[in-house]
């Protein structure tokens, strides 16, 4: 029975060789597997099929022996209750991990060993290690122990979150104002003028930006704007205790806009079309298993992935670096809470 073409064993190619396949010198090659935002579109795709066509497997220690590097980021993962995870932050990292795959990477996720508490002791027990080429922090606030810490020492990191004026601006973030002014649009255009807010009054950063953003696109539009400082459902009831009810809540957490389910059906009253419309925030996989679906805004969690491990390898590899974050912009996806 005649064979077809063989390919050749994985790890035997060569680099000379994928260079030779491309038509290209062995440092594109390299530059199109280190930095391949340097290579131009068609190269980089000619270099990549010829690599794909040949079976060509990088050496990544002997990588790492030359230049030092680990391969490896290290992940500061927020304190979490294994039986009722974070959905959000659960998608954040396999985002992560799938971005920093694509380019070679490892994630290591640590965490301050019990009894401890305390990150900075942990980022300097990893750094002593010199286990991590850099870190990803995430759940950033105003005034950041965690982010003067590790600029103090001049380690490259990146964080999901802004970071303070006066402090590097390594960040990648959403347009948390922006997204919410478009839920208070989206509500406005369905005809409703006295619209809620639920959110905590603790001033997380990301979350006195969605109410920020609430409050200023419902002066503008020149609608009756409620808050409930404590969005528990016997809070949201007694907003809705009256003749001046609003007809709209807009959550800043998709967990927060079960109080409102939980609060309009209390109160009598349907959840959607022809009753109370409600919206939540971050798109979490339970959006889509309420009766009815909850309009939510969605995060780019691959973009924001993507972005961040880009932006932490510029840092690593000595690359020039933006001085200022990026931020991203997020999707409302419309479902029937809101009609």
């Amino acid at each position: 029975m005649p064979e077809g073409p063989r390919r050749p064993r994985r790890g035997a190619t060569t680099i000379e060789e994928v260079a030779r396949a491309a038509g290209v010198s062995r440092q594109t090659v390299s530059n199109a597997l280190n930095a391949p935002h340097r290579v131009r579109p068609e190269t980089l795709e000619r270099v990549t099929a010829a690599i794909r066509e040949l079976g060509y497997q990088p050496d990544q220690s002997a990588r790492a022996l030359r230049s030092g590097a680990r391969r490896t980021i290290g992940y500061l993962a927020p304190v979490d209750d294994p039986l009722d995870p974070n959905p959000l932050m659960a998608g954040f990292l396999e985002a992560l991990v799938d971005a920093a795959g694509e380019q070679g990477l490892r994630v290591l996720l640590f965490r301050p060993t019990p009894p401890a508490s305390d990150p900075v002791a942990a980022i300097d027990e990893l750094v002593a290690a010199r286990q991590v080429d850099g870190l990803v922090l995430a759940d950033v606030l105003s005034e950041d122990a965690r982010i003067a810490h590790v600029a103090g020492l001049g380690l490259p990191f990146v964080s999901f979150g802004r970071t303070a004026p006066g402090q590097p601006q390594h960040w990648v973030d959403i347009a948390n104002d922006q997204a919410m002014a478009g839920v208070v649009r989206h509500l406005a255009a369905l005809g409703h003028r006295r619209i809620g807010y639920l959110g905590a009054a603790e001033e997380l950063p990301w979350m006195a930006a969605r109410r920020a953003g609430f409050l200023a696109e419902a002066r503008r539009l020149g609608l009756s704007a409620v808050v409930a400082e404590r969005p528990e459902v016997a809070a949201v009831r007694a907003c809705l205790d009256g003749p001046d009810r609003p007809t709209a809540f807009a959550a800043g957490s998709d967990l927060l806009a079960l109080d409102a389910y939980e609060a309009v059906r209390a109160e009598g009253l349907a959840v959607g079309p022809g009753g109370v419309a409600v919206t939540g925030f971050h798109d979490t996989p339970l959006c889509r298993h309420l009766h009815p679906a909850l309009t939510s805004v969605r995060l780019p969690l691959r973009v924001i992935a993507a972005a961040l491990v880009g932006r932490l390898l510029d840092q690593v590899r000595g690359a020039a670096v933006p001085a200022a974050g990026v931020e991203l912009t997020a999707e409302l996806v419309v479902r029937g809470s809101s009609g």
